[in-house]
């Protein structure tokens, strides 16, 4: 019997054992939904509070439920480690670590790196790998495979298999979860194919398998740059209308009612999230090496990049009407989640209005339910303060639209209103639209 024969033969049985590399937004909620349909699944990370909350049950990601966690970690059918010789027990090896952007913008590729450096140092033969986080189209083929082979001394196809599946996690999503949403997934062969069908099915209702990686890995990178064109598209819209005096929210409800042919975009301070703000520097980094200039993706790009400095020119010019200076004056934020109800305020262009507003002088303060504390791009750190206080500020800022905000409280208790996310629809001459 082959390897390859053997490693199917173990799916089948239910023996085989899944390791998950990295336990944050993707990758935990993973391992559970592995876990619940009685998968083995052993979770890596180099975080030893991530590993100690896991090894309590103590839940740490909204997507997950504190009940679904505490049943597979009592059930021993998920556990986690720091130890990553461990990875030798696992036959399918799933990573889902951060891929952030250096300061030049430039894909940061070293957790992949030393994903890929720790699983040949340590693997089994009979292997399956595969990338979940977003990046480059080519990285699991021109990056990962040499680094995986120079590290193992296997040979992919004979010793191994390699693919790359997106994660779609949308977090706070109450519909679509990692097991009903969708997955596309390219091996570099027919056999990866055929194990990691076997493999993902077992937890993910609907697979969507494709040619290749490099398939797989431009379809992520379509599905975000898609929206980052269209939300800067009707971000830039939107100041054109303030300026002529139209009501954008208006403009867009209207051309809804249009059946076929539109899909409604919502303009806001910037977008947030890992995915959409960094993707289209992913696809520029290769882009160039095909020596391809990706003009409009890159236009979307620059325009969402201004989005914070556009919005401190609202928030300055609205002080100044009331002919007050940002320099001195106290700015209250409602919300630094870069979208409602979720604890995540990863690229939140909240955080990075803070930041600029904190430089032209002015005195920060924030509310938000889900997000205690944070720490800007700057250092800066704040606490979150009680809503309350923002009777005492200067002006007020909707930055997130949560659903927990009541737009009466917010008009009573507010001097000021610069409101980025149509959370007042009550017309007032207080309140400033984006």
């Amino acid at each position: 019997m082959t390897i390859y024969e053997e490693k199917l033969k173990k799916i089948k049985n239910n023996e085989e054992w899944v390791g998950i590399l990295g336990l944050g937004y993707v990758g935990l909620p993973l391992a559970v939904t592995f876990a619940l349909q009685g998968v083995n699944v052993l979770g890596f990370e180099k975080s030893q509070e991530k590993v100690r909350k896991i090894e309590k049950a103590e839940n740490y990601i909204g997507d997950v439920t504190d009940q679904d966690l505490k049943e597979i970690v009592n059930s021993g059918k998920f556990s986690a480690t720091t130890d990553f010789s461990r990875i030798a027990d696992c036959d399918a090896i799933l990573i889902c670590v951060p891929t952030p952007l250096d300061r030049f913008k430039n894909p940061e590729m070293k957790y992949i790196e030393a994903a890929c450096k720790e699983i040949g140092k340590y693997m089994k033969k009979g292997t399956f790998i595969c990338l979940e986080s977003t990046t480059y189209p080519t990285t699991t083929e021109s990056y990962m495979l040499p680094i995986i082979e120079k590290e193992s001394g296997m040979k992919h196809k004979d010793d191994f298999w390699l693919a790359f599946s997106p994660e779609r996690v949308d977090p706070g999503n109450e519909k679509y979860k990692t097991e009903n949403t969708p997955k596309v997934f390219g091996a570099l062969s027919e056999e990866g194919k055929q194990i990691g069908v076997e493999i993902y099915q077992k937890a993910i209702k609907s697979l969507c398998t494709v040619s290749s990686p490099r398939v797989a890995e431009m379809v992520k990178i379509l599905e975000n740059t898609y929206r980052l064109v269209n939300i800067s598209l009707i971000n830039e819209l939107a100041l054109l209308c303030g300026k002529m005096e139209i009501d954008i929210w208006e403009v867009i409800e209207a051309a809804k009612t249009k059946p076929y042919g539109f899909q409604p975009f919502y303009p806001g301070p910037g977008i947030g999230g890992h995915c959409i703000p960094l993707d289209p520097f992913y696809l520029e980094h290769i882009a160039k090496k095909y020596d391809f200039n990706i003009s409009m993706i890159h236009a979307a790009g620059y325009i969402d990049l201004l989005m914070p400095h556009r919005m401190t020119i609202k928030i300055t010019s609205a002080l100044n009407r009331q002919k007050k200076p940002i320099n001195g004056s106290t700015i209250f934020f409602l919300g630094v989640a870069y979208k409602p109800n979720i604890n995540d305020e990863r690229e939140s262009p909240a955080l990075k209005i803070m930041d600029i507003v904190a430089n032209k002088g002015g005195i920060v303060q924030y509310h938000d339910p889900f997000i205690p504390h944070v720490v800007t791009e700057e250092g800066n750190k704040y606490l979150s303060s009680s809503i309350n206080d923002m009777e005492k500020a200067d002006c007020v800022v909707i930055t997130t639209n949560h659903s927990c905000f009541d737009e009466q409280e917010i008009l009573k208790k507010s001097r000021l209103i610069v409101d980025l996310r149509n959370v007042i629809k009550t017309k007032n001459d207080k309140v400033y639209k984006l």
